[in-house]
C-alpha cells in the first residue's frame, strides 16, 4: 500500500540522513521524498511516500518519532490531505508535430518555460496522476530530459 508520511523536523544538518536511515535499516525504498523549510525557519517539513506493508508503517512512525530532531510525524490519509508534484519536461518537436505537442500542453495546463529549435521545456504541477498522464502523452514525441520533484503535502482544513 502507498503511504504518505509527513514529519516536522529541526532544520539542521544531518536530520534528513537520520530519518532516512530508519528506512535504509529496514531496506525500504521511497517513491518520493521532499524536504524544505516551513513558515518557521528552524523547522522543515519532510514528506515521504513509500510502498510498504501496513504492519510496517506503525513501527516506522514510532521509530521516527523517537528521533530527537523530530517534533511531529504522521501518516496522511488519502482524503485528509492535498498533495502536489512538479515536473520539468523537455520534449522534442518538429514543424509537423508542434501543434499537437502544444495541444497536449494545453489539455494538461502545462506552462512552456523554455524553447529551443528542436525542443520545448514545460512545467507541470499537479497530483501524481496528472504528471504521469502528461509524461505518458509526451513519450511518443521523444522526451529528451525529465526532472520531477517529490510529493509535497499538507492536511486539509484548519488542522
Amino acid at each position: 500500500m502507498i503511504y504518505t508520511i509527513s514529519a516536522l523536523v529541526n532544520n539542521q544538518p544531518g536530520v534528513v540522513a537520520d530519518v532516512t536511515a530508519v528506512f535504509r535499516d529496514r531496506n525500504i525504498n521511497f517513491k518520493s521524498i521532499s524536504c524544505a523549510e516551513t513558515e518557521e525557519f528552524e523547522v522543515s517539513r519532510l514528506v515521504i511516500t513509500l510502498d510498504c506493508e501496513s504492519a510496517i508503517i506503525k513501527s516506522l512512525l514510532e521509530e521516527i518519532a523517537n528521533l530527537s530532531a523530530v517534533s511531529e510525524v504522521d501518516t496522511l490519509e488519502r482524503n485528509d490531505f492535498v498533495d502536489r508534484q512538479m515536473a520539468l519536461i523537455k520534449v522534442g518537436f518538429t514543424k509537423d508535430t508542434m501543434t499537437q505537442v502544444m495541444q497536449i500542453f494545453e489539455v494538461f495546463r502545462a506552462d512552456v518555460v523554455s524553447m529551443g529549435q528542436e525542443t520545448i521545456t514545460v512545467e507541470i504541477t499537479g497530483d501524481e496522476d496528472k504528471v504521469d498522464g502528461l509524461i505518458k502523452m509526451l513519450r511518443p514525441h521523444g522526451i529528451r530530459s525529465l526532472c520531477r520533484t517529490g510529493v509535497v503535502a499538507l492536511k486539509r482544513g484548519d488542522e
